[in-house]
């Protein structure tokens, strides 16, 4: 039986908690792990916001709540480095909130998920 490996893409400080709470519900009851993951670009603030070290805080918390693995990085190539996280961690499920982006083709969701398509699974949670 495959191992059912949830990463959780987050992006800002606690509007992320109900991606946290849809990935904890996702995995449920099956044997695996959580990985909440941020990767921010060295061009934007690390977690988006002025108040970094509670955004961190704020991350670290409820990953140790939901007995998650949070991992924090900083690439230039924010795709590749999500794709290298997904390999590494044997990733099985992505859970996303809803993209911005106008142009579903060109967005980041949809680039992920052409590079994963063998892979992993993408969920996409619609925003409120």
């Amino acid at each position: 039986m495959k191992k059912t490996n949830v990463m959780v893409c987050v992006t800002q400080q606690r509007t992320c908690d109900r991606l946290i709470k849809y990935g904890i519900d996702f995995l449920g009851s099956e044997k695996g792990e959580l990985f909440i993951i941020h990767v921010a670009h060295y061009d934007f603030k690390l977690l988006g916001g002025s108040e970094d070290s509670d955004a961190l805080e704020y991350l670290y918390q409820k990953a140790m709540d939901y007995g998650a693995s949070l991992t924090v990085v900083r690439s230039n190539d924010v795709l590749e480095t999500l794709v290298d996280l997904i390999v590494k961690n044997k990733i099985t499920h992505i859970i996303l909130g809803e993209s911005g982006e106008l142009i579903e083709g060109e967005s980041m969701v949809s680039k992920l998920r052409e590079r994963v398509l063998d892979i992993a699974t993408i969920q996409t949670v619609p925003s409120y």
